[in-house]
C-alpha cells in the first residue's frame, strides 16, 4: 500500500501526484488540511526521521506562529503542534510499505517503488 500526505494545493504535492499517475504507481492520497492528522503517525514519522526532518521551520506557518510559541516548544509541544497544524509538516510524505520519505526525488521514489 503507498500512501501520498501533503496538501492539494502544493506545488511539490502536485508534481509527485503527476510522477506517480505517470509511472502507474496505485497510491492513495490523504489531504493533511482536510482529513487531518493522527498523532501516531507524527511520532512514527518523526521516530523514523526525525522531528527536524518533518517539520518545516521555513513555511509561512512556522513564520506565523509568535516567537514566544515558537522558541518555548519542546519536541513533545513540537509533535503536537504538528498534529494541530499540519501544515507545518515538510511535503510531500510518502508511505510505502513500511518506508517513510519526506520531500520529492523521482530517484529515490523510483528506487523505492521499483519504477524503471
Amino acid at each position: 500500500m503507498t500512501t501520498l500526505y501533503g496538501i492539494s494545493n502544493c506545488d511539490t504535492v502536485r508534481k509527485t501526484r503527476k510522477w506517480l499517475e505517470a509511472n502507474t504507481v496505485a497510491f492513495e492520497f490523504h489531504d493533511l488540511r482536510k482529513d487531518g492528522l493522527q498523532r501516531a503517525q507524527v511520532d512514527r514519522w518523526c521516530d523514523a526521521l526525525g522531528l527536524e526532518t518533518v517539520l518545516n521551520k521555513r513555511g509561512t506557518t512556522w513564520r506565523a506562529l509568535p516567537a514566544e510559541q515558537r522558541d518555548n516548544l519542546d519536541e513533545e509541544g513540537l509533535r503536537a503542534l504538528l498534529v494541530e497544524q499540519p501544515t507545518l509538516i515538510k511535503r510531500p510524505v510518502l508511505e510505502h510499505n513500511g518506508e517513510i520519505r519526506i520531500g520529492f526525488k523521482a530517484d529515490d521514489y523510483a528506487a523505492l517503488l521499483g519504477v524503471a
